[in-house]
């Protein structure tokens, strides 16, 4: 009889446990109130989940983080999980309703998609973080919503949230200046003995690239990283593989007093010579009443690289509505494209240019390339200082990527097919199988666009040359 009472009571306080337990997950997964604004419904949801516990340079961590085995397990995580993703920014933005990045949309996404979130050791002893059905439901809409809104140009609804957008047609620009701008980008004068010209490493007719491992300058001087295209570079957030000019023109003002590119001692030298030309002089000053000063030969460039977009895409005309603008192969290369997590950094018009992203964030891309590190290697730690920014680079623009080889910023993977398997190894974490590579490549060749009407080519020989053994 007293075992009876026992196991009776016993199976009480489990009922009981269970029932409170219930009620502990039901309060603290408590979808946000539908009253909310969608974003701030969003920002409660990524902050109940502890995401800034890991992704974050500055993580609230708990107690335990002291403990010998435990905090070891846990700092260990929060690095791994910082180095990936700081979400801090668009934390940060989403609490305002402030412009989220393109990036953050699709990483967001895809995360959400994959249920990749929380870990389960971390959800383990943090019941909130559960990413149920109805907040992953909120998320996603919000993320819908806010790519339709951040295009004015609006596509088919089975196309509206894509994490890639056609090119533009058009851009606004000053006929005048850009008209300008395309004279000094083929004009030799910039370079001290007037032998380089800013087409020199980005010729119009070879896509924007000079097709050599690393760029070459006065004197044949050899630059320390491959020469990205200049087509579409107006999409880029920043320029330059380490990101350290802002704008355009911020970017035409470094070449001609890089010592290795074009080695003019000065803008004043390079003034001095244009202004000798009375007509090119004259020319100037009806568009720039100053004249010519850095400042505005800077902005002629600028003005004329706007122009240097490449619409008309296959791709872009699929993502407008004609099914049969690409193949079944390439449209399942773009599934995979997507699968494989290359549209969470290659996004928007450009597919890329939108943010700073480790090279090799699953396997060490270094150790493995068998070259000795160059001061380039280090990427944005350049500009920064920062630890966290060693080995993280601009994120190449995949407009017209069939022709812009070699890749990377090494220039050491000379075809597309290598390239993208090594995507997948170093950056995703998979070993892509001959048909996966063949499809995403099919697809990327789906991207060449049209400049002035006719589409993009690149007739340089394929032959690429090798300047890894050059000092730099």
């Amino acid at each position: 009889m007293l075992m009876k009472k026992t196991m009776r009571l016993c199976v009480a306080v489990l009922l009981v446990a269970a029932a409170a337990l219930l009620v502990v997950y039901r309060a603290v997964n408590r979808v946000p109130s539908a009253d909310l604004p969608q974003y701030e419904q969003v920002y409660r949801i990524f902050e109940d989940g502890g995401c800034l516990s890991c992704h974050s340079a500055d993580p609230e961590l708990p107690f335990y983080t002291k403990l010998p085995v435990a905090g070891k397990i846990v700092m260990k995580d929060v690095d791994s999980g910082y180095r990936a993703y700081d979400i801090r920014p668009f934390m940060d933005a989403l609490k305002v309703n402030g412009e989220v990045s393109e990036v953050d949309l699709a990483k967001i996404e895809k995360v959400v998609l994959d249920d990749r979130m929380p870990m389960p050791k971390y959800y383990l002893v943090h019941w909130g973080s559960s990413l149920t059905a109805a907040k992953r439901d909120i998320v996603l809409d919000w993320i819908r919503n806010e790519r339709i809104a951040m295009y004015p140009d609006a596509l088919p609804e089975n196309r509206a949230a894509e994490p890639v957008r056609p090119i533009d047609q058009t851009v606004e620009v000053d006929e005048a200046k850009a008209e300008l701008g395309f004279a000094l980008f083929h004009d030799p004068r910039l370079s001290v003995d007037n032998t380089v010209s800013c087409a020199t490493c980005h010729a119009l007719e070879t896509a924007g690239v000079d097709n050599h491992q690393y760029s070459h300058g006065v004197d044949d001087q050899l630059g320390g990283v491959n020469a990205p295209t200049v087509y579409n570079a107006v999409y880029n957030f920043v320029q330059f593989w380490d990101g350290r000019a802002k704008t355009l023109a911020d970017q035409a003002a470094g070449p001609p007093l890089n010592p290795v590119e074009m080695a003019s001692p000065s803008f004043d030298d390079i003034i001095a010579k244009l202004e000798a030309d009375k007509s090119f002089a004259k020319a100037f000053k009806a568009v720039y009443p100053e004249g010519i000063t850095e400042a505005t030969i800077t902005d002629a460039i600028e003005e004329f690289e706007r122009t240097l977009i490449t619409p008309n895409s296959r791709f872009d005309k699929w993502l407008r509505g004609d099914d049969s603008a690409i193949t079944a192969d390439e449209l399942e290369g773009y599934e995979l494209f997507k699968k494989y997590d290359c549209a969470t950094c290659h996004v928007g018009k450009n597919l890329g240019g939108q943010s700073y992203e480790l090279m090799g964030l699953r396997r060490h891309y270094f150790a493995d390339r068998g070259m000795e590190l160059t001061v380039e290697d280090n990427g944005r730690y350049k500009e920064t200082q920062l630890e966290r920014d060693r080995h993280r680079f601009k994120v190449p623009g995949l407009r017209n990527v069939e022709h812009t080889w070699p890749y990377y910023h090494d220039g050491t993977r000379e075809t597309l097919e290598d390239a993208v398997r090594d995507m997948g190894r170093y950056q995703s974490g998979v070993e892509l199988a001959d048909a996966e590579v063949n499809k995403i490549t099919a697809f990327l060749k789906t991207l060449t666009g049209e400049y002035q009407g006719k589409l993009l080519t690149n007739d340089t020989s394929r032959d690429v040359i090798h300047d890894h053994d050059h000092e730099h």
